[in-house]
């Protein structure tokens, strides 16, 4: 299937993947001016944009479940109003402690009914198993493309505007979220299949219950982790280790926005070989890849060239791991209760995000240098790799068929 025959509903979600990521990506130009306006220095914005991600991972689950009971058109449009709404107090309180609950808990909440998970949800239900990766792969490009592309435009309403305008801008664009959600409209184009059937009478307790006991789901789970564990220490830490090594300011700026760019062509790319081949060995490819590219970052001298090679690379696999993970979940589980089963993975990811980052401020404190964390980051990346050669990745709702 071409990707110009994708039902509306995936370009709608690619929409609004571009808007709600491309907002929570630009949340770091407003540190300085939010903790001057307030005068608590950067540790207190920190902490509430801590918050909000730990929040994210936490609502994820739930939110999940609330979709695949109630549909996603309805838990965008919850979503949008909360990422708008607090966005729109940020941008009015004069209380710092208002901020934890604007900022933090209702941009938390946002987030996790309007990103990955709850779109990928929706355009698996209308998009056949076969092109699922692809569509997810094209997906995830999408919102990585919204990530980068929002930079400029809250920079200009910064200067314009003020970050107080900006926000109130940000909240506006919320609408767009909204009207998109309006015009979803779920496909029954397989609903006389079989295999549909039995998942539309599949409880969520019996889904759970099936997940929890699948050896399968627990790897995909440890899989996922790893990526958290690695997208977050490298996002956090990276600035720091190439200024420890002497490297210019901009060698930083320069290596993340390579990541940025590689990772839009990497994912659609990931997802494209998922359809292809198994999705099980694709990822295992992935994660041999990232093994690789990180064991030759740290061995080799860093300097300019090698920084921004490194970016260019680890951004090629950087959210590869969405479309071949959802992918799985999709493949094996079914389509039902995707948002619910591919929100606890999610979690998962979340929780390597924290001690990602984390153990990376940690460890430095203790040892005065990254390098074990990095090697830690190999390692954990090459076990990755092997912990998907086992997973039995046939569709269980094909066997009940059987």
């Amino acid at each position: 299937m071409s990707i110009f025959r994708f039902p509306p509903l995936v370009w709608l979600g690619i929409g609004i993947l571009i808007v709600s990521l491309g907002i929570r990506q630009s949340f770091g130009i407003f540190m300085m001016p939010i903790s001057e306006h307030f005068d608590t220095g950067r540790e207190f914005f920190s902490f509430a944009i801590a918050l909000q991600n730990l929040l994210f991972g936490i609502f994820q689950p739930f939110v999940g479940m609330a979709a695949d009971k109630w549909g996603s058109k309805r838990i965008i449009l919850v979503g949008a109003i909360a990422y708008s709404l607090g966005l729109y107090l940020t941008s009015i309180t004069n209380e710092t402690g208002v901020l934890y609950l604007s900022l933090g808990a209702l941009v938390g909440l946002g987030l996790s009914a309007t990103s990955y998970v709850i779109i990928l949800g929706a355009v698996a239900k209308v998009v056949p198993a076969e092109h699922a990766a692809k569509a997810f792969g094209l997906t995830t490009a999408a919102g990585s493309f919204g990530m980068f592309a929002m930079i400029p435009v809250a920079q200009l309403m910064l200067e314009d505007m003020g970050w107080q305008g900006a926000l109130q801008g940000f909240a506006a664009l919320c609408t767009v979220m909204i009207a998109f959600a309006l015009f979803m409209r779920s496909s029954q184009q397989n609903s006389a299949s079989k295999t549909v059937v039995e998942e539309n009478n599949l409880t969520l307790k019996q889904a759970l219950n099936e997940a929890f006991h699948h050896k399968g789901y627990w790897l995909i789970h440890a899989g996922f982790f790893v990526c958290g564990f690695h997208v977050m220490f490298i996002a956090t830490h990276l600035p720091s280790y190439l200024a420890g090594k002497h490297l210019p300011a901009n060698s930083a700026a320069l290596a993340l926005a390579y990541v940025g760019i590689f990772n839009i062509f990497g994912s659609y790319f990931w997802g494209l070989m998922g359809d292809k081949f198994s999705k099980r060995h694709v990822m295992s490819m992935l994660y041999l890849f990232r093994t690789v590219v990180i064991a030759a970052f740290v061995t080799f001298p860093v300097t300019e060239y090698t920084a921004a090679w490194f970016g260019g690379a680890i951004g090629f696999c950087w959210l590869g791991t969405v479309p071949l993970t959802s992918g799985l979940v999709r493949q094996i589980f079914g389509a039902r209760y995707l948002s619910t089963l591919y929100g606890l993975v999610f979690f998962t990811h979340q929780v390597g995000s924290f001690l990602g980052a984390w153990a990376g401020g940690r460890i430095y404190d203790y040892y005065g240098s990254y390098e074990p964390i990095w090697w830690s980051t190999v390692v954990l990346a090459f076990i990755a790799a092997l912990i998907h050669l086992p997973i039995n990745d046939k569709p269980l709702r094909v066997a009940a068929n059987a």
